[in-house]
């Protein structure tokens, strides 16, 4: 019998009988076995044979008719619903695929946060040990590159700084990229050397950190 991802073992009978009259294994109003027979022949339930030639007769593969048994109608209906069934098996196919892939991602986005979330929380324990603790700056309305990308207003030349990640509102979107645009309230998440607080809120918000007023 031709193999199938479909789960259904009455599809697969049914797809494998209309291959074999696509095969001319059968000929145009020739009756084949009964129920009974398929039955045995596919080591399954006469209930599962009888949803296969069902689905069968509702493309117009077979005819059963009561006391003449089973007909095989026409080899282009046959053809027709082999190739109806791959369509639709490829495409219950892609879509598990696209399902199993957005929810690895969606896994990955969350392990990424939590991670963020993590070096964020203790980086007030460990700014003294490293000059690569990521700092947070809120964009005011006074900052003159609202509307502009982070590639536009070449931030990483003017600051020194990387954006690893940009928080809008309770979104924290993870490594924004050179195209993601500031908005007034959004919060940048930057990394760079000790002064990376002060020159980013000097170039972004033009004025000097609190910490350097002590």
């Amino acid at each position: 019998m031709s193999k199938s991802s479909l789960s259904a073992r009455y599809q697969q009978i049914a797809l494998d009988i209309a291959q074999r009259i696509v095969n001319k294994e059968f000929s145009i109003g020739e009756k084949i076995h009964g129920r009974s027979v398929l039955a045995s022949m596919y080591n399954v339930s006469p209930e599962t044979i009888r949803k296969a030639v069902a689905l069968l007769q509702d493309m117009d593969v077979l005819q059963v008719n009561q006391g003449s048994g089973i007909v095989i109608n026409s080899i282009d209906k046959a053809y027709n619903f082999i190739q109806r069934f791959k369509y639709l098996d490829s495409v219950s196919s892609l879509k598990h695929d696209l399902e199993k892939l957005i929810e690895q991602k969606k896994q990955i986005d969350e392990e990424l946060e939590k991670t963020l979330n993590s070096i964020i929380e203790y980086s007030d324990k460990l700014k003294n040990l490293s000059p690569y603790n990521p700092v947070e700056v809120e964009v005011s309305e006074k900052c003159p590159y609202i509307g502009s990308s982070i590639s536009e207003m070449k931030f990483w030349q003017n600051t020194g700084g990387t954006v690893v990640a940009l928080r809008k509102g309770d979104n924290l979107i993870v490594s924004p990229g050179p195209y993601a645009v500031l908005e007034e309230g959004d919060v940048i998440v930057v990394v760079g050397g000790n002064d990376i607080l002060k020159d980013v809120e000097k170039f972004i918000n033009g004025k000097d950190s609190d910490l350097d007023s002590d």
